[in-house]
């Protein structure tokens, strides 16, 4: 199969072209804050919410929603609005966004660390104590599609994990509400709504204004301007990752019906125009049947001018020599869902280091992950799952060191660090722990 293009747009490649490496190091390029022009709008944004409060977020608002608010309580929505929009939802509706926060809880519940401590020889108690962090901001994108799930991965977590107050940001366009997002919040147990977006919501959330509370920590994905901005603010709050387009990298062998891995496919490219999505196999008659069922089932999408956009752009079909090879393009483009259509799935698992979550078999659509399996969706993407994991209870918690000497172990700690501190030139440091030991 050589480096070619489908009439859908999506690059065919083979890892025995001459150029496959450069080919797939341009496919999976991606910089999602490098643009100058951008940065400096956000740092102009950040300033002004820094400097002059709600009056600059309402500003930046008005402008980039089109609105026209004149206070911060007009974007600002009560907990008694959320729970209209629960009660308000049809049953079907209501009944499965119930019924996926109750899998999202109970996954997470499982992630909870818990506080240690153990007592030496002579007295001395070491440990590690976890406290969850007092105020949490979650970002939730707004702008070409609503996402009531991502309330439910970004919130029931930090809940979890015992966080006090919840803070939600979310972009309203044109002041269009999303009563599933809205209802998502309620269920969440979200503390306060603020209907504002962009680098403008994530400067309220780490600055804190005369409305919105200051948060330690701001989760959630967004576009360019919330990464940019997220990435500026960290280290006066902290962030869960710089999210980049999401990605899928499906490895088949060659036993699934074509249909199901072309619409897994198209489940990621219709998120948007720079989402990926990337087939491997070593089976080059099923990768010709994904095509065709590609070329088939494109025009039946609702948002096929999107799919096409990021197939075209960012999509390949690469026939590989054999599971192996097939691994080891896994561990080098580290993708943020991957999905193992393949019949022993299992046996892959002890070579995959790098994949933010994992779908085994040919049954685990990675759809069923995004909204209701349980594990969470906000996860590593553009190869940062080589050394970043998914979202979870331990991002929202914090770990404090325990150390309580008894006086043996005082003396007998106190002459260590006296040689070493001297070793240092800290004398300071020597003479504090000599005053502890034993005469």
């Amino acid at each position: 199969m050589n480096a070619t293009a489908s009439a859908a747009g999506i690059a065919r490649l083979s890892t025995r072209d001459d150029a496959f490496d450069q080919r797939l190091d341009a496919l999976l390029d991606w910089e999602g804050v490098s643009d100058q022009a951008v940065q400096t709008r956000v740092a102009e944004i950040l300033e002004g919410v820094k400097t002059r409060g709600d009056a600059a977020v309402i500003e930046a608002t008005n402008r980039f929603d089109r609105l026209s608010a004149k206070t911060m309580q007009e974007l600002t929505l009560t907990p008694e609005r959320l729970e209209q929009a629960y009660n308000g939802l049809p049953d079907e509706q209501r009944e499965a966004l119930t019924a996926a926060a109750g899998r999202i809880r109970r996954y997470h519940e499982h992630q909870k660390p818990e506080s240690w401590q153990y007592t030496e020889a002579d007295g001395t108690v070491l440990g590690q104590q976890v406290t969850p962090i007092d105020r949490a901001g979650i970002y939730v994108p707004g702008g070409k599609a609503a996402y009531p799930s991502s309330v439910l991965m970004n919130a029931l977590p930090a809940h979890v994990a015992g966080v006090r107050e919840i803070v939600m940001v979310v972009p309203t366009p044109d002041g269009v509400l999303n009563e599933l997002v809205l209802a998502a919040a309620h269920l969440a147990g979200v503390d306060y709504v603020f209907t504002v977006g962009g680098a403008q919501a994530i400067a309220a959330l780490a600055y804190g204004t005369e409305t919105v509370p200051r948060v330690d920590k701001i989760v959630g994905p967004g576009n360019i301007y919330v990464a940019t901005a997220k990435r500026a603010v960290f280290g006066q709050v902290g962030i869960d990752m710089i999210a980049g387009p999401s990605e899928i990298l499906i490895v088949a062998d060659g036993h699934t019906d074509p249909d199901w891995l072309a619409m897994d496919l198209f489940s990621q490219a219709e998120h948007d125009e720079d989402a990926q999505a990337i087939l491997v196999s070593w089976d080059a008659e099923h990768l010709a049947a994904v095509e065709a069922s590609i070329e088939r089932l494109l025009p039946t999408l609702e948002r096929a001018d999107i799919v096409r956009a990021s197939l075209g752009a960012r999509g390949a079909l690469i026939h590989c020599d054999s599971e192996q090879e097939a691994v080891t393009l896994i561990n080098r483009i580290a993708p943020e869902h991957l999905e193992l259509s393949v019949a022993e799935p299992e046996r892959w698992l002890g070579n995959i280091r790098h994949a933010g979550a994992i779908f085994m078999g040919r049954y685990t659509a990675e759809a069923l992950g995004d909204y209701c399996a349980g594990p969470n969706h906000v996860l590593p993407t553009s190869g940062t799952a080589r050394f970043s994991s998914p979202l979870g209870v331990y991002d929202f918690q914090k770990r404090s060191s325990l150390i309580h000497c008894s006086a043996e172990g005082a003396s007998s700690l106190g002459k260590i660090a006296s040689v070493l501190a001297r070793g240092e030139s800290l004398t300071a440091h020597a003479r504090s722990a000599e005053y502890r030991l034993k005469k």
